[in-house]
């Protein structure tokens, strides 16, 4: 029996950092997907197979022992498997089209699709659970995830996210064209997560008070949406990306980014991290094509659009 799921990747709108001390965010799953098939095997071991390296680790092994770039896939192999109370192993493969580091969400969506194919070895996968399985998979990677990444992945479309209360959908009519422009710089999440948490001590009162601000930029954004009012969304945008320079998220690369892809679209930002990866910018359909001709002579350029169908599994004998 094998168990193939797949999950998308993201952008995040709205709300990258601040999430992670409470604020809200918003999340689009986009048409970039990763795939996991997982198959029981006849040994004790589990074995991952993928772009980043092939490993057969002993179901016995400590999680904090194998290799990072495992360690989630691993993770959920293992527990799952006691969950069930099994003794044989089972095997990973991971295919992607979202390049890793780029701000694209290619973990949590490996975390998912790898949640949602190994439960399907064992029983049908329910969206809450595999959510909760890859949250808890990625934080072996990144301690600090929000899981608002994991969350959309699983569910697809647009999400408001509040660490703390959970998810709400975003309802929309329209099909939004975003640009995105990677920087093929990759980034280090926990370096770029602790440069933020050092900004907000040494600057409490600052920092809380940008969280009110995104907060309410993420109530006029979450509108715009919804009316389908992108002039204001892109202006939304680059309010978000001023933001982000104030806590050191940003380089002179990205802004030079920033700066001229926004002169051809509604408004740009960083999407992720930042400190590398990826910037997005919000255009109308008729002028997708020439933005991305233009801005893709200098960088690697390609459009997205918001994927409205989260993890999906398909179970074959």
């Amino acid at each position: 029996m094998t168990s193939k799921a797949i999950a998308p990747g993201k952008i995040i709108l709205f709300g990258e950092h601040f999430v992670v001390h409470g604020t809200r965010a918003i999340v689009c799953a986009i048409d970039k997907r990763v795939t996991v098939s997982s198959e029981k095997n006849d040994t004790a071991g589990i074995s991952i197979t993928s772009s980043l390296g092939n490993a057969t680790i002993p179901i016995t092994e400590k999680v904090n022992n194998v290799d990072k770039k495992f360690r989630p896939f691993f993770h959920l192999a293992k527990k799952i498997i006691n969950q069930n109370d099994v003794k044989n192993g089972v095997n990973i493969e991971i295919e992607s089209d979202i390049p890793i580091g780029a701000g694209l969400g290619s973990s949590s969506a490996c975390c998912v699709a790898a949640a949602a194919s190994i439960s399907g070895l064992f029983s049908k996968p329910e969206n809450d659970k595999v959510i909760e399985l890859a949250i808890d998979a990625e934080r072996t990677i990144f301690p600090k995830t929000s899981g608002a990444d994991c969350t959309v992945s699983a569910l697809g479309g647009i999400i408001e996210y509040q660490k703390d209360s959970g998810y709400n959908a975003i309802q929309i009519e329209h099909d939004f064209n975003l640009i995105v422009v990677n920087s093929q710089n990759p980034h280090n999440t926990d370096m770029v997560v602790n440069r933020v948490n050092q900004y907000k001590n040494d600057n409490e009162e600052s920092f809380t008070d940008m969280c009110k601000e995104e907060d309410n930029l993420i109530t006029k954004a979450i509108s715009s949406l919804q009316n389908f009012d992108l002039q204001t969304i892109g202006k939304c945008m680059s309010q978000n990306q001023i933001f982000l320079e104030r806590i050191g998220v940003s380089n002179d690369q990205l802004l030079d980014i920033v700066k001229s892809v926004e002169k051809e679209t509604f408004g740009a930002k960083i999407t992720g991290a930042g400190d590398g990866g990826c910037v997005i910018a919000l255009t109308e359909n008729s002028k997708k094509d020439s933005v991305v001709e233009k801005i893709g002579a200098e960088y690697e350029t390609y459009t997205v659009t918001i994927e409205k169908t989260g993890m999906q599994v398909n179970i074959t004998n």
